[in-house]
């Protein structure tokens, strides 16, 4: 059991850093203020050490991980879309950024939940991430 939701918790981590970097990639050209740019800039690469992280523990159980959601990432890209076509502000994007992290708190908490008998180390990582999205959030306020 222990393995089982050490890889499960692992997928939906891996899944929840794939579409963080997405939506970073598909705002990051419409940010106009550099404080908020560097911002997404440095998440975007804390996120990326998580998922070598992930990776990496998923490859010791010879599991490839789980993609995002297709739907999810679909709906995610349209509504970014047409956000951008309609108001391309810095207010706009801290917006979007701040809804898709606190859906990804909000999946990644229940996972953590679902999965109690994940390792200490899955369960560690799936924390770090839940904390980057909440100081994400916090620290784009000011851009609302």
């Amino acid at each position: 059991m222990i393995e089982a939701d050490t890889v499960r918790l692992l997928r939906e981590c891996g899944a929840g850093v794939e579409m963080g970097v997405s939506s970073i990639d598909s705002v990051m050209d419409y940010v106009q203020a550099k404080p908020f740019q560097n911002r997404l800039t440095h998440c975007k690469r804390e996120h990326d050490q998580l998922k070598q992280e992930i990776d990496a523990l998923l490859n010791q159980y010879h599991d490839d991980g789980k993609k995002a959601n297709p739907m999810a990432k679909g709906m995610s890209w349209m509504k970014t879309n047409m956000k951008m076509m309609t108001d391309r502000s810095d207010a706009s994007i801290a917006s979007l950024m701040t809804d898709g992290c606190n859906m990804g708190v909000k999946s990644l908490n229940q996972y953590l939940n679902q999965y109690q008998a994940a390792s200490e180390r899955s369960k560690d990582i799936a924390k770090r991430l839940i904390h980057l999205e909440e100081q994400l959030t916090q620290d784009i306020r000011e851009y609302l």
